[in-house]
């Protein structure tokens, strides 16, 4: 398995060095986000979790009624309905 992990490193130099300079930005940023999905970086995962649930807000009583009513004059006006 070795001999075809090389072989297949070996293919991928041959195509990095074919690919023009001003192009590379692009491949380097797909090869960090596939090795992204390797790595298991749970702790700043956790961290970033910790982050969004200090920032979040509670809401004791939602009327979600009234909350769609709100948004939707506040984005549309009244348009003469109602």
């Amino acid at each position: 398995m070795d001999d075809d992990m090389t072989s297949l490193r070996k293919n991928a130099f041959e195509l990095l060095e074919k690919i023009p300079e001003d192009k590379l930005t692009f491949v380097i940023q797909i090869m960090q986000g596939v090795n992204g999905l390797y790595n298991d970086d749970s702790a700043e995962r956790e961290a970033a979790f910790e982050r969004l649930e200090k920032i979040r807000k509670k809401v004791d009583d939602l009327n979600y009624g009234e909350e769609l009513t709100a948004y939707r004059e506040e984005k549309y006006g009244h348009a003469g309905v109602g």
